[in-house]
């Protein structure tokens, strides 16, 4: 009988500690099936220096309290492992930290680069005669993922990004007869708009701006936007995406640095746009970089988020079992209006590097807000509600014991 590899990999959620719930549980469920589920301290880096904490010395109490405990629970990293031609050497320690520890699963957890990671490791079998089951359990809160109708963590950061702008907007409608009348959140996505979407969610009586990636930003076109809603609402709320470029691709908020997967480091669209309006319309503003707060926010996930993002950790170890390799269990969505989906699940050669935007039919004929079509689909994610416990006036999270494998593998 064969252990199991976990880890969790990119930018984390408020939910990614529900999937892994979902996986050591039903691990736990299935002990002629699979032995102990090690997980890899900060993702794939953990094997590689075989790092390993033994899940089975938490308590069953302590693992099913990760389902309302945001953040990754073992320490994620953003690590882009190189192809086999490129990097023999790491993928022969990797092996030999899997033959050390008896691991013949590998479940990681995380978005695009680790479904890439996820297709790597699932050809060890093939190209280096070495038995594994790499089983990619869907995360991210770009959305941006084939396959699948959804992904575990938007959710949860579309219904904050959407509460956040109703909120704001409240405020500032308070406020705007002789003070600010602009407020802009920036929000993530690199390339894909459906956080900024979300804000689209409000009711149509508050005046919202969205700037979206896939729309070149037109700097005349956006003014006379906003300056129509000041005029008509005496405010205007502006949701931009950190990934809005200028007709020429560059980023609003490019630094001129990259991060360590090559990608322009972003932060600073808000106060691009914000001075864009002071200068050319001399409105009073506010700005705001929701950052970290939308992926952590644990105290607002939406109900669909969390019990998606536990049934997929579950499929993920059920996929495993049945003997399937290089697969990811994806959400299926089956019906709108009641909201009902199910599980399913795709091939890795389809999902690794590939992108999901929003599609144009669901961003409005002036690229400034969204249609009915992306309501409809946005809509039945943020609903429900599922509050953490609460202790001394604050969420009662949890946090592991962490302890880790004596190392068995001394050449590292």
């Amino acid at each position: 009988m064969k252990n199991a590899f976990y880890a969790q990999s990119g930018g984390v959620t408020a939910v990614i500690n529900a999937s892994a719930c979902g996986v050591i549980e039903t691990a736990r469920r299935h002990p002629d099936k699979i032995g102990t589920v090690y997980a890899g301290q900060n993702g794939i880096i953990g094997a590689l220096t075989e790092n390993l904490i033994d899940t089975s010395k938490e308590s069953e109490n302590d693992i099913s309290a990760l389902k309302y405990t945001p953040s990754g629970c073992f320490g994620s990293c953003r690590y882009k492992m190189k192809s086999l031609e490129d990097n023999k050497a790491e993928y022969e320690r990797l092996i030999e930290v899997f033959k050390a520890h008896n691991i013949g699963y590998f479940f990681y957890n995380g978005g695009g680069d680790s479904a890439d990671t996820c297709l790597k490791v699932s050809q060890l079998s093939e190209s280096m005669g070495f038995p594994i089951q790499a089983i990619h359990v869907p995360k991210t809160v770009d959305n941006d993922l084939p396959v699948t109708d959804n992904c575990p963590g938007f959710g949860s950061v579309a219904k904050y990004i959407a509460v956040s702008t109703m909120e704001a907007s409240f405020d500032v409608a308070s406020m705007c007869a002789t003070s600010t009348k602009i407020f802009v959140l920036e929000v993530m996505g690199r390339h894909a708009g459906w956080i900024a979407a979300a804000g689209g969610l409000v009711d149509s009586s508050i005046p919202v701006v969205i700037l979206f990636p896939e729309i070149d930003f037109n700097e005349d076109k956006f003014l006379a936007k906003v300056d129509s809603n000041v005029k008509e609402f005496g405010y205007c709320t502006i949701v931009v995406s950190e990934g809005t470029k200028w007709a020429d691709g560059h980023f609003l908020a490019e630094q001129g640095t990259r991060d360590d997967f090559g990608h322009a480091q972003l932060g600073g669209a808000a106060p691009v746009v914000a001075n864009l309006i002071k200068d050319s319309l001399g409105h009073k503003y506010h700005w705001a970089v929701a950052d970290y707060l939308q992926r952590a926010a644990r105290h607002l996930s939406s109900k669909s988020d969390v019990e998606q993002a536990y049934a997929l950790g579950e499929a993920a170890v059920n996929l495993a079992i049945e003997g399937k390799n290089s697969a990811m269990p994806a959400v299926i969505r089956t019906s709108n209006n009641p909201y009902t989906w199910k599980i399913g699940s795709g091939e890795l050669k389809d999902i690794a590097n590939v992108e999901k935007m929003m599609p144009m039919e669901y961003i409005s004929d002036d690229g400034f807000g969204i249609t009915d079509a992306c309501r409809e689909y946005l809509q039945p994610l943020i609903e429900g509600e599922d509050y953490p416990p609460y202790k001394n006036g604050l969420p009662d999270y949890i946090v592991m014991k962490k302890e880790m494998v004596e190392k068995n593998y001394h050449h590292l």
